[in-house]
């Protein structure tokens, strides 16, 4: 497996061109406020937008490969583009080969200057006002898991563009191969992962209750693996519909007991296995097959749904659980940092994890 690391990102539609992350590169790379010795340039117009001008630590570097030196060299330990100013003979050719404006020329020492990002601290990223920069820091979780077992089965049949497969693989990962699933009527089977045509989806036991008894056959599994003095994960993936209509009377009661077992739901508002059907979740106004947007019978005008979506998160609070978080997949560190809670919270009582 490669190696993933930490980058400088920039949100263009947050830029004003205020400058502060400029002038705080200049101030920790050359001690001055003289915002054309900084590493990182914006630039552009606030008519026009705003774009960055910075070191991308490529990859595939071009200005490694143009540099007749070897000043430059790629540091594969951190990801960062070192610079070697005794091996440098200023011939410039860098400047043209990197094509983000990554590298240039320092007025003030004659030498080009780049991003290192600070040693993994970049002064410019608080500096933003606006949080135009962030410093992305989920290579970690490449690089920690990505050698791990994937214990779903290559091949799920699941929508393009949709994050169910992305979420059902790390969080089997994560969880690991002491574990039992139980995935209700959605998506996530749906997707293959109780198998189809005679195979298996997942490399774990794996079972498919009904809508209405995902909790409670869960709880069941878990105690009997007790039973026997086995300690194994007991692990649901169900839909928002399977969670917080049909099953919500057995999801209800499992957390009311606090049983040892880590409940998440996949929240894609709506029954979307079947025809794309409101839930309890779908939001206010939002067009679904049952709640449809223009006219009526009658020539009645519909407005989507009527009622505002059920907060299942805070439903689950009430009931004293465990452990209750809510996650997104846009956000895999915070993801993460939450299972990880929940896997513990779990071996003690009713984990519940709403993505």
């Amino acid at each position: 497996m490669g190696q993933a690391y930490n980058t400088i990102a920039f949100d263009a539609n947050k830029c004003d061109g205020c400058g502060d992350c400029m002038t705080a590169c200049a101030t920790a790379k050359t001690g001055t406020v003289d915002q054309s010795r900084s590493r990182i340039q914006i630039v552009g117009s606030a008519d026009d937008g705003f774009e960055l001008a910075l070191c991308r630590q490529c990859a595939d570097p071009k200005c490694v490969t143009v540099c007749p030196a070897a000043a430059l060299t790629k540091n594969y330990a951190n990801g960062v583009i070192d610079w070697n100013a005794d091996k440098c003979v200023d011939c410039l050719l860098c400047t043209v080969g990197c094509a983000y404006a990554g590298i240039a020329l320092d007025a003030g020492t004659g030498h080009v200057a780049k991003c290192d990002t600070c040693e993994g601290s970049p002064a410019c990223v608080p500096a933003c006002p606006h949080d135009a920069l962030t410093y992305v820091t989920t290579s970690r979780i490449y690089n920690e898991v990505g050698d791990w077992e994937d214990l779903f089965a290559p091949g799920l049949a699941g929508c393009q563009g949709c994050n169910t497969e992305l979420l059902m693989r790390h969080t089997l990962r994560r969880v690991g191969p002491e574990t039992v699933l139980a995935t209700p009527p959605g998506c996530v089977p749906g997707m293959g992962s109780v198998g189809f045509n005679g195979t298996t989806g997942t490399k774990i036991p794996v079972f498919h209750p009904l809508l209405t008894n995902t909790a409670a056959m869960l709880a069941g599994v878990k105690r009997q693996y007790k039973r026997v003095g086995r300690d194994v994960t007991a692990l649901a993936i169900a839909g928002d519909g399977g969670a917080s209509d049909v099953g919500f009377q057995s999801l209800s009661g499992a957390a009311e007991r606090n049983e040892q077992i880590l409940f998440m739901v996949v929240d894609n508002e709506g029954y979307m296995n079947t025809g794309m059907q409101r839930s309890s979740c779908t939001p206010y106004g939002a067009w679904t097959s049952t709640t449809p947007i223009g006219k009526g019978p009658g020539n009645i005008p519909s407005q989507g749904k009527t009622q505002d979506a059920k907060n299942l998160p805070l439903i689950m609070v009430n009931h004293r659980c465990e452990y209750v978080a809510t996650a997104s997949t846009a956000y895999m560190e915070d993801l993460y940092d939450k299972l990880d809670k929940a896997i513990l919270a779990s071996k003690r009582g009713f984990a519940y994890l709403h993505v």
